[in-house]
């Protein structure tokens, strides 16, 4: 049964205890907008496509970049390659701090670690930048386990970074010891993707309404709870 919680009416505690803490990187704990948009934009530019207006190109926060340029612009998969080859010419050096943290969010992070979670990061993003990512935001040292996806494409799909991000976590001498469980673990994404990751494996899901999703994306996507703030998904994992 899906339950879904706005701010202002789920229970505390509904959600019991979650000890293992998957999130999604852009749009759950940083807005990447400016700098993936303005990215997209410039690799567009390269192939004499003009999209002045940046808003058109939130779509591409989210997905793997392969498949948002052959969706949304019909490149086929040589073009998409080279276009993302454009967009890191501009990612790696200005885009990638073209990102704010959102408020609240590296509060949140320590208060868990105090007490006791395992967190890690999920995201399609390549690991290089998302530890960079980390680092520029002084939230590095939350994270048990980082994983994204290769610059050489591999592991780009949302199921891939969850299955290698849960292969990771069931390494650790807790989970080994028995105390927990697939229960025990939730994925926390703004996207589609992240909740479609989390059912592939059976893992609870929650969905944040203050990144990227489209009106009723998340609860169409069955979403196990959905939050509206930092403040509500604090407590909701706090349960």
């Amino acid at each position: 049964m899906q339950h879904c919680y706005k701010e202002k009416d789920y229970e505390k505690g509904s959600a019991g205890r979650f000890q293992y803490l998957l999130f999604d990187l852009d749009g759950t704990l940083t807005d990447p907008k400016a700098g993936i948009t303005g990215c997209v934009q410039y690799a567009l530019h390269k192939f004499g496509i003009e999209e002045p207006d940046l808003n058109k190109l939130e779509p591409f926060i989210g997905p793997p970049l392969a498949d948002s340029f052959m969706e949304f612009y019909g490149f086929d998969a040589e073009k998409s390659a080279e276009a993302i080859g454009y967009y890191r010419e501009r990612f790696r050096t200005v885009g990638l701090f073209e990102n704010e943290i959102y408020p609240g969010i590296k509060e949140m992070l320590a208060h868990l670690k105090q007490a006791g979670r395992t967190l890690a990061v999920a995201s399609s993003k390549p690991t290089v930048f998302v530890e960079k990512i980390l680092r520029h935001f002084d939230i590095e040292q939350y994270f048990d386990v980082v994983v994204g996806s290769e610059l050489d494409g591999t592991r780009a799909k949302k199921e891939e970074v969850v299955e290698e991000t849960l292969r990771q976590i069931r390494q650790t001498d807790d989970f080994q010891s028995g105390k927990w469980d697939n229960d025990g673990i939730v994925m926390i994404g703004d996207r589609k993707f992240d909740v479609q990751g989390a059912k592939l494996f059976n893992l609870v899901s929650v969905g944040v309404t203050f990144g990227y999703a489209l009106p009723g994306e998340l609860e169409e996507a069955g979403a196990d709870y959905i939050v509206d703030s930092v403040a509500a998904l604090e407590e909701l994992l706090n349960g």
